[in-house]
Formats: structure tokens, sequence, C-alpha cells
């Protein structure tokens, strides 16, 4: 199994990567006094990775930074990338001293989140082959972020590479795309999906099939919804909040509720990291087991609420948003019903509620209903109080 396993319905960019890595690997065996460095390299020191949700940019960025880190004996033969070495290994789990990640702890990624990594960059590597940064959301860098990303891909160090992952070009500032190489990615198909799902996870394929096709090809959540029974219940949830709004009363309960269920993913996720968190820096501050801080680091645990404050924030609109995206389907295949298209539906779990709800409305009530999810998704992207965005919109569903 090698790297580019990971990469579901990307045989193109498996092949791009898989280029550019052995010639990075031809490189830095030149820079030993080997071998004469390639005529004409396909590697380069800044990537600019997009693609739709589910499409797999961050695994892609990250099993490029795997191949740039191998030191498989047998990479010359091969190709870089084997997925067994350490090099490969630490890459994929995270702890590779040469492979920084970056994510946005909140909505934005902040110029002080950025400021020890982009030091970094400008750093020869501590023992692998390449300094490698991995901004896994390139398009909530900020004003200042932004610039100071721009200055270090303006003048990288020579054996520096940035890997920025993002949906789409648009949502990277120019200055900083226009000094990347552009590797897009598209939704993979269901078929290949479900067939990952078999192979990787050993899910029944009845089950993954079904996994894919709610999930229109988003890989992890497909992952998740076929192998978290607590997932599937979630989305059933969500799916009967149609046929919740009948009154006024039923909407705001209904909205309440998937607040509610939003704001409890995010509370059971943070709970053990923020606790791991606080811990390792009472430790590294000096503190005794359960005793007081020493004097003067208030200012530092403060600094690491509120950055977990953020993330929470972050948590529970990503959850909300991947409730909005079921919901989105829900009316996807209403319309379709509506219409007489013989596209596949997504939510055949469903299917006696798809009918009655279509039968129940027009093509123009559904399309309404469409907008009024989008526009709370707008609404929460500009920290609108997620209880009012939903609400309005549950008020808007009942409305048609």
């Amino acid at each position: 199994m090698t790297v580019w396993d990971d990469l579901v319905g990307q045989e193109k960019v498996s092949e791009q990567l898989d280029a550019a890595a052995r010639d990075a690997d031809a490189l830095v065996t030149a820079a030993a006094g080997n071998t004469p460095p390639p005529a004409a390299s396909r590697m380069t020191h800044a990537w600019l990775f997009t693609g739709p949700p589910g499409a797999g940019v961050t695994q892609a960025a990250r099993a490029f930074a795997a191949a740039l880190q191998c030191v498989s004996p047998d990479r010359a033969s091969a190709g870089p990338g084997c997925g067994f070495c350490e090099g490969c290994h630490t890459t994929l789990v995270g702890t590779h001293a040469d492979v920084s990640t970056v994510t946005a702890v909140g909505t934005q990624i902040l110029a002080e989140d950025m400021r020890d990594t982009v030091r970094k960059s400008f750093t020869s590597p501590a023992g692998g082959r390449w300094q490698v940064i991995l901004v896994e959301d390139a398009e909530r860098l900020n004003e200042k972020s932004a610039n100071a990303v721009l200055k270090a891909v303006e003048e990288p160090a020579p054996c520096t590479v940035w890997l920025l992952c993002a949906p789409s070009i648009e949502d990277v500032l120019p200055t900083i795309r226009s000094r990347c190489r552009q590797v897009n990615l598209r939704t993979p198909s269901v078929a290949a999906v479900a067939d990952m799902l078999v192979r990787r996870e050993g899910v029944d394929p009845e089950v993954a099939a079904a996994a894919a096709a709610a999930t229109q090809g988003h890989v992890d959540r497909a992952r998740r919804l076929a192998t978290d029974p607590a997932a599937r219940e979630r989305r059933a949830a969500v799916l009967r909040l149609p046929l919740r709004l009948d009154d006024i009363g039923g909407c705001l309960k209904a909205a309440q509720e998937l607040v509610d269920a939003a704001a409890a993913d995010a509370k059971a996720l943070a709970e053990e990291t923020d606790a791991k968190e606080t811990e390792e820096l009472k430790a590294a501050l000096g503190a005794a087991q359960g005793g007081r801080l020493p004097r003067g680091t208030a200012g530092v645990m403060k600094e690491l609420e509120d950055k977990q404050k953020r993330r929470r924030t972050r948590t529970q609109r990503d959850s909300l948003d991947l409730a909005l995206t079921d919901l989105t389907g829900f009316y996807r295949d209403v319309l379709a019903l509506q219409l007489g298209s013989r596209a596949a539906i997504a939510n055949a779990d469903v299917e006696d509620a798809l009918h009655r709800v279509a039968r129940a409305g027009t093509p123009e009530s559904t399309l309404r209903r469409i907008e009024a999810i989008a526009a709370c998704r707008d609404a929460l992207d500009r920290n609108v109080a997620p209880l009012l965005a939903v609400e309005a919109m549950t008020m808007a569903l009942r409305a048609g």
C-alpha cells in the first residue's frame, strides 16, 4: 500500500504528485552528491490543493508530504511514498518533526497562529528530507496571516515546501496562488467511495453503497456514516426535520434541537482535547500536579482558553453545516421527484418522506427552501447567532 492509495478517485492527481515526488527525491539525492539533478524538475516550492468538500484535498497534501519525506530503500525503483517507512508513517500520523500542520482554530487563521510556523519555514530540516508546511484551511487566512505566508512563499528557503489547501483558487489571495502550482481534485464517484469503504474499512457492501450515495461522494462523511451508528442516528434526526414543521412551535423546537445537538457534538469533541492541552501546558509551565501555577503565567493560560473557545465555536458551526448539507440533499431529492428526474435519489432510506414532501409542495417552493438553507449557512459564516439563523431557516422551510 502506497500513500497514493488514500486518494479516492483521484488517479490523475496521484500521477502528478508521484512524478513531482520522484523529482524531489532526485533533487535531494543530487544535493547529497550522489547523482546529477534532473534536467527539468516537476517539483516546486509551493503547491495549492483545491477541490470540493470531501474530495480529499487535505489527504492529498498529506500524502504528498509523506512521499517527500519517504526514506524507503526501494524508492529509487518503486518511487517515494511507500507508506510504511519512518518518514511516511510519522508524516501520515502527524508526528514528523519536519512537517508542520496549520489548522484554523476558530473561523480564521490569525497572525499569531502562523508566527512560529513561518519562522520555522526559513530553517533547514532537522532530520527529514524537506521542511514541509501544510496549511489545511488556507481560505481562513486573514489579512495579516496571509501576508506572512506571502512573504515566506515569495522568498522560500531551499529545502522548504508549502502545501496550501482550499476549496477553490478564488479563496486564496491572487498574490499567493500565482506563486503556487495548482492541484485540483474532483468529487470522487459514489462507486469509488463505496469500493474504498469495503476495501479499507471492511464495511458491508450494502452499507457502503448506502453511505456513499447519501453523502454524494464525500469521503470523510461516508466513512463516518458507514462506521459510526451515532452519526447515522444524527443524520436520521436531521432528515426527519422537514416533517416536523407544521406550526411555529414545531419550527422553533426543531431549530433548538438542531443547535443543541451541534453544541453537544462540539462539547464531546472538545472535552478530551482541552483537558489534555491544559494539563500539558501546566506541566510545561512548572505547575505541580493539582498545584498552583507559577507567578506570571496567567496570561499564557488565558491565551490557551481563548484558543479552545474559538475551536469549540468552529466545531459547533462545522457540525451545524454538516446537518445543513444533509438537509440540502433531502430537498434536492424532493426537487428531483417533483421534476420527474431520472437522477438517482441520494436518500433512498427516507424515500417515503421524500414523496410526502414532494406531493405537498411545488418545484418553486422546494427551490425557495434550498435557498433558505443556503441563507442560513451564509448567516453562520457571518457569525450570526446559530439559534437565530436556524430559527429563521426553519420558519422559511415551513413557509415554502
